[in-house]
């Protein structure tokens, strides 16, 4: 199981994820921008705009924990929608600059850390408090992820198995906490191990768990709701 504190792993995964992004993104042209993406009601210039957006707020985490002072991600929700809307609609050739110097200026902020700033504490959008090591990880979601949502040819396939691996862990451990998660079994025809979601059996409201099985990658599409099964039962949003 890989720790996704663990920095040895994470960075040279966020490096190799923001390089399939970029190299997805170049494929699009530029009237694709303003087609639809993966995500409902998004193009793929929402996408792009947001994983722009998310990289300068995660350059504000990396200046929290390297100077202590305090500065958020965003002011509030309504702040990240507006910049990803407005982001939307810049011109193409802005919005791919942005994509690509954002992604520099993170790198270039987490190389500023040390073994101590590393582990300062900052706090995520959501209001959870980390240490900076979590950073790394938080962007691997987004640009591997977002790279599927541009539909331009990557798909879950295309990630390392071990990162696979650890996004399920991750992706388990956060629907589990959500009421209305049904208790599932997710068996990979792939690995030898097992992943379970919602409560246990004997205390889901829903029944005896049910058993979904598909590969490792198709399963973790499912469960961040890029790939859709059939199932008589539906999951909770992950993020």
């Amino acid at each position: 199981m890989t720790d996704r504190h663990d920095l040895t792993t994470t960075l040279p995964w966020m490096r190799e994820g923001t390089a399939l992004l970029l190299e997805t993104a170049d494929r699009l042209t530029d009237a694709d921008l303003h087609t639809h993406s993966l995500l409902p009601g998004w193009t793929r210039a929402h996408v792009i705009g947001h994983v722009a957006r998310n990289a300068e707020a995660l350059v504000r985490l990396a200046a929290w924990a390297r100077t202590g002072i305090r500065t958020p991600m965003y002011a509030d929700r309504e702040q990240r929608a507006a910049e990803i809307e407005s982001s939307a609609t810049l011109p193409p050739h802005v919005l791919r600059e942005q994509l690509k110097s954002t992604a520099a200026d993170l790198e270039e902020a987490l190389s500023a850390l040390d073994t101590g700033t590393w582990q300062a504490e900052v706090k995520s959008a959501l209001g959870r408090t980390i240490p900076a090591t979590e950073i790394p990880w938080m962007r691997i979601r987004e640009v591997w992820l977002h790279a599927v949502d541009l539909a331009s040819g990557t798909t879950f396939i295309d990630f390392p198995h071990a990162l696979i691996d650890t996004l399920l862990d991750d992706v388990t451990a956060s629907l589990s906490t959500r009421p209305d998660c049904p208790a599932v079994s997710l068996t990979p025809t792939d690995r030898d191990r097992t992943w379970h979601i919602g409560p246990t059996a004997t205390h889901s409201p829903a029944g005896p768990s049910a058993s979904v099985e598909a590969s490792a990658a198709e399963l973790l599409g499912w469960l961040t709701g890029r790939v859709r099964k059939e199932e008589t039962f539906s999951l909770p949003k992950w993020l």
